[in-house]
C-alpha cells in the first residue's frame, strides 16, 4: 500500500501530466512585485505548476527549458494595433511575434472592417488604405464583427492566426454605415441604427469601441450621440478607446471632453496613444496627469496607452480639414483636383491650423512621407515634404498636393511633433498600458511597428530606469488584461493561459530604427501562447497559436 497522502499524488499527477517545464526562471510575474526564482510548468496551454527555489521536489515534465539567466513575464499586450488585415495575409507576422506580443487588439481610431455591407465597404478599405493596404489579396467574406473574429479563428485552413487578437467596435464605420460621409448630426433613427449595430458587436465579441475624432466620418459625430453609443459600450462591460479630438492645441480640452463624455455615459475610458505633441505642449505632461488623477480620485474608470518614441504616423490625407473630407475618398479627390478649392485647404492647413492636423498650422518640415502605394512615387519616402519640395523647386503644398492626388489618398508619413520628457512622465503613470499602433504598411514604417515592447524594455527599464523592469512588465501584461477583462491573462499564475515570454533583461533591445524600421528584436529568444512555442531559439516556428479573443458581452452570454 503507498504511504503517499493526496497532496503528495495530486503533485505527482501534475508533473507527470505536464508537457513542459521552464527551469530557473526569474519570473516577473505581472503584478509589479519583486521577481523571483522558480520553475514553471505549463500543460493543456495553461501555467499547471510554479515551484520557487528551494520549496520542496523539483517539478519534472516531458521537456525542459533552462531559464537561467532569463526573465519569465506574460505575453504582451498590444493595446493599440493594426493588424486587422496583416493576421489574415502573414502567418509569420514576427513583427508582433517577435516582441513577445501574444495579444494585439485591433480595431482602432474608428476605422476599421466590421460591422460593414457591401456599400460602404470599399469606402472603408480606401479610406485605411494607408494603414492596412488595400485589402484586394483578403477575401471579405465577413460583413458582422462576430463573422469577422470567426474568420480570425478559421484563418489559414483552419489553424487560426499567428498572435491573439481582441477587437474594438470602429464608431466612424458604424457612422458610415448608419448615416454616410456627411457632416451633420445623426436623426433619431440613424442614432437608433447605430446604437444597434454597437450591442450586436459587443455580442458578438468587441471588447469595447474605438474613435478617431480627427478621421472623417467619425469625427462628425458630437458629443450626445458618442455618450449614447457609449453607454451601449458600458451595458456590455466594454470600454471606449478614443483617438479623441485634438493632440495638438486643443489637446487638454479634447482629454477633458472625454473624461467628461464616459463618466456620463457610465462607461471605462481607455486614451488611446495618450500623448500632448506639438510646440505648444512641451513640458505640459503634467497638466494632463493631473486632469486624470483628479478623475480617478472622483471615481472615473481610465487607462491609456503609449508608444515610447517621439514622432508620430497616420496618413497624409488625415492632415486635410474635416470639412475636405466629407463624402468620402472620391469627393477628397474632387476638391484636391480644383485649383480653388486647394488653395482653399492649403489656406487651413498652413495659416489657420486644420482640425485634421490638431489646430496646429502645418510645418511640413516635420511630415516625413514613410510609405507610398503607387511605384513611381518611391522616390518621395524617407524625406519630409519641405526636403521633397525643394528638390522639385515648388511650394510645399504642390508636393503635398500631388502625392495625395497621384497616390489616390494612400501616402503614410511619419509626424514629427513629440517631446520626449512628455513621453517619459506618462509612461511612468499608474494607469499606463503599451500600444505600438504600429502601421505595418509603407517602405518605411514607423519603428514602432516592429519595437515598441523591447524598446520599453531596453531603453526606459535598462538603460534610462524610468520604470523597474517589475513596474515596466506589470505596465504591459496585467493592467491591460485588467482593462479588456481577460481573467486568466496577464498573469504568471496556476491556472492562467501560458502566454510567456522569455527575454534576457541585460541585453533585450529594439532592432527597428528609423533608418531600418523593420529590423527584429534581439533578446527575446522564447515566446509562448497557449503553451506552443512560437518564438523558439529566437526564430519564429510554424504554429499558428493565436485566436480571437472575445469581450466580456460575448462571454456572458455564452
Amino acid at each position: 500500500m503507498s504511504t503517499e497522502g493526496p497532496g503528495a499524488r495530486a503533485t505527482a499527477e501534475r508533473q507527470h501530466a505536464m508537457d513542459l517545464i521552464i527551469r530557473d526562471a526569474r519570473v516577473v510575474d505581472g503584478t509589479g512585485a519583486p521577481s523571483y526564482r522558480a520553475d514553471v510548468g505549463v500543460a493543456d496551454g495553461r501555467i499547471t505548476e510554479i515551484r520557487r527555489e528551494g520549496d520542496g521536489p523539483r517539478p519534472t515534465a516531458a521537456r525542459t527549458l533552462d531559464a537561467d539567466g532569463l526573465a519569465l513575464s506574460p505575453g504582451f499586450v498590444d493595446m493599440h494595433a493594426h493588424s486587422d488585415l496583416a493576421l489574415l495575409r502573414d502567418p509569420d507576422h514576427s513583427a508582433k511575434a517577435a516582441q513577445g506580443v501574444t495579444l494585439e487588439v485591433l480595431g482602432q481610431d474608428g476605422l476599421a472592417y466590421a460591422p460593414c455591407d457591401d456599400r460602404t465597404l470599399d469606402g472603408i478599405r480606401r479610406s485605411i488604405a494607408g494603414w492596412n493596404g488595400d485589402g484586394s489579396d483578403i477575401d471579405f467574406d465577413w460583413r458582422t464583427v462576430g463573422q469577422y473574429l470567426d474568420r480570425l479563428d478559421r484563418n489559414f485552413d483552419g489553424q487560426g492566426i499567428a498572435v491573439n487578437a481582441a477587437y474594438l467596435i470602429p464608431q466612424g464605420t458604424v457612422r458610415m454605415l448608419a448615416v454616410g460621409w456627411e457632416d451633420r448630426p445623426a436623426t433619431a433613427a440613424e442614432l437608433t441604427r447605430m446604437k444597434e449595430l454597437v450591442g450586436q458587436g459587443m455580442a458578438e465579441g468587441a471588447v469595447g469601441m474605438s474613435s478617431g475624432l480627427t478621421y472623417t466620418p467619425g469625427m462628425y459625430a458630437d458629443d450626445a450621440e458618442l455618450t449614447e453609443l457609449c453607454r451601449v459600450v458600458a451595458g456590455y462591460g466594454g470600454y471606449y478607446c478614443p483617438h479623441h479630438r485634438s493632440y495638438g492645441a486643443g489637446a487638454l480640452a479634447a482629454y477633458e471632453e472625454m473624461v467628461r463624455l464616459t463618466r456620463n455615459a457610465g462607461c471605462a475610458l481607455h486614451l488611446a496613444h495618450a500623448t500632448m505633441n506639438f510646440g505648444v505642449n512641451k513640458g505640459r505632461a503634467p497638466d494632463l496627469l493631473a486632469l486624470l488623477d483628479d478623475a480617478l480620485a472622483a471615481g472615473a474608470d481610465i487607462s491609456l496607452d503609449t508608444y515610447p518614441y517621439t514622432p508620430g504616423c497616420t496618413t497624409l490625407v488625415a492632415m486635410l480639414p474635416s470639412w475636405a473630407g466629407e463624402g468620402g475618398p472620391e469627393p477628397v479627390l474632387t476638391r484636391l483636383a480644383d485649383d480653388a478649392t486647394a488653395e482653399r485647404i492649403r489656406h487651413h492647413l498652413e495659416v489657420l491650423g486644420s482640425d485634421g492636423c490638431h489646430g496646429v498650422p502645418i510645418e511640413w518640415d516635420t511630415i516625413e512621407i514613410s510609405g507610398v502605394g503607387a511605384p513611381h512615387l518611391a522616390g518621395h519616402v524617407g524625406r519630409t515634404v519641405a526636403e521633397s519640395a525643394r528638390l522639385r523647386g515648388e511650394a510645399p503644398w504642390a508636393t503635398a498636393r500631388r502625392l495625395l492626388v497621384e497616390d489616390r489618398l494612400g501616402t503614410t508619413i511619419l509626424q514629427h511633433v513629440g517631446h520626449e520628457e512628455n513621453v517619459r512622465q506618462i509612461m511612468r503613470h499608474r494607469v499606463h498600458t503599451g500600444g505600438s499602433d504600429g502601421i505595418l504598411q509603407g517602405d518605411k514604417p514607423h519603428p514602432r511597428a516592429y519595437g515598441t515592447f523591447p524598446q520599453y524594455l531596453g531603453r526606459y527599464v535598462r538603460e534610462l530606469g524610468i520604470l523597474t523592469l517589475e513596474e515596466c512588465v506589470a505596465h504591459l501584461t496585467s493592467r491591460p488584461a485588467a482593462r479588456l477583462r481577460l481573467p486568466d491573462r496577464g498573469l504568471v499564475h496556476e491556472g492562467y493561459r501560458a502566454d510567456l515570454v522569455l527575454f534576457d533583461p541585460a541585453t533585450v533591445a529594439a532592432g527597428s530604427t528609423f533608418d531600418e524600421p523593420r529590423t527584429l528584436p534581439v533578446g527575446i529568444p522564447h515566446v509562448l501562447i497557449d503553451g506552443r512555442f512560437v518564438i523558439e531559439d529566437g526564430r519564429r516556428t510554424t504554429a499558428l497559436a493565436g485566436r480571437a479573443v472575445r469581450g466580456a458581452g460575448r462571454r456572458a452570454r455564452a
